[in-house]
């Protein structure tokens, strides 16, 4: 630390910003899982890590919220070589089962090579989970950052072994309430179903920004009070007729409770901010929206106890990994600034 110096241009060390800091003398730590087998409109969710990574080191290190911005201990884990493998196979078979649905297939007469993708997902979430529970108990924060959106579901297993009631506040373009969508057991699309379902230690999903769901989510959303909903059009409607969006903010946290995981999806943004994620959607807040919610949440005397960002697919001219690299490194600052606080 000696010899850094925040104002000189970024060095490629492999970790995030490129920040001198090592695992264990971190406080946050940042795990990276390019995956995006179950993507199910456009690929390319697998290479947002190292975009992001790259983009990381453009990001000037001083933040007027946060003093002293480039002293928060922010490390990086590295990428494992046969993840990148698995999901380089995972995808091809997932590809092909997609296309044959789209074709009229039944799952039935697909369910062999859906089986192959859930069993690779499966053990997908085993390694985060357990890489997650390794941080978990060296006391770090941990930021899982995506890959698809259905990469931090073990990690919020992990985080379920050692938080008996905490809530997750979602931001995305969608619900991801579907049940198994596309046979799939752990989309991308099913990761809060799957929540709900499997992780009884998250009492409340507090879900922000979603304009893109289904009848059958629109019903589970009426009906289980574990889920409080600020839509898109609720929002918009609000701010429309004079609203403020700090009185937003301040309903969405109230309606969590005391420990708050983040699970942030790049889509809940508008789609200028992330043109080339997966599945784009017209609305989303802005990116000063999304700073204001967050900056608020660390303030608000509850504790942040983890993240995640997925979805970034980075296009030919880097600006989703841009927009990525930013809203990460605010998130990270902001957890710090609300363990200090």
């Amino acid at each position: 630390m000696a010899n850094f110096n925040p104002n000189d241009i970024g060095v490629a060390n492999g970790s995030y910003f490129g920040l001198p800091y090592s695992v264990d003398e971190s406080e946050i730590v940042i795990l990276p899982i390019p995956w995006d087998v179950t993507t199910s409109y456009k690929s390319g969710t697998s290479n947002g890590p190292k975009a992001i990574l790259d983009a990381s080191l453009q990001v000037d290190l001083f933040d007027v919220n946060v003093p002293f911005a480039w002293k928060v201990k922010i490390a990086t884990l590295p990428v494992r070589d046969d993840i990148i493998d698995q999901n380089v196979v995972g995808r091809e078979i997932s590809s092909s089962v997609i296309k044959c649905l789209e074709m009229g297939y039944s799952q039935q007469e697909l369910s062999k090579d859906i089986s192959k993708v859930n069993i690779k997902c499966s053990l997908l979430n085993e390694y985060v989970r357990e890489s997650a529970r390794m941080q978990i108990e060296k006391g770090k924060i941990v930021g899982v950052l995506g890959g698809e959106h259905s990469v931090p579901y073990g990690f919020i297993q992990a985080l379920s072994e050692k938080y008996d009631n905490f809530g997750i506040l979602h931001i995305d373009a969608h619900a991801d309430l579907r049940e198994a969508y596309e046979g799939f057991l752990y989309s991308h699309a099913s990761i809060m179903f799957n929540v709900l379902k499997g992780i009884p230690q998250v009492s409340k999903i507090c879900q922000v920004g979603q304009r893109d769901f289904c009848h059958q989510e629109c019903s589970l959303i009426e009906h289980d009070n574990r889920i409080s909903f600020f839509s898109d059009m609720e929002i918009s409607n609000f701010l429309f007729e004079g609203g403020k969006w700090s009185t937003i903010c301040d309903r969405i946290i109230d309606s969590l409770p005391d420990n708050i995981y983040i699970s942030f999806d790049i889509d809940g943004l508008s789609p200028d901010l992330c043109p080339n994620t997966g599945t784009p959607v017209p609305g989303g807040l802005s990116f000063r929206q999304a700073d204001y919610l967050l900056f608020r949440l660390a303030n608000s005397g509850k504790k942040i106890i983890g993240f995640d960002l997925c979805e970034v697919t980075p296009g030919e001219d880097k600006w989703d990994a841009n927009v990525g690299a930013r809203l990460l490194y605010k998130i990270c600052l902001y957890i710090h600034h609300n363990m200090e606080n």
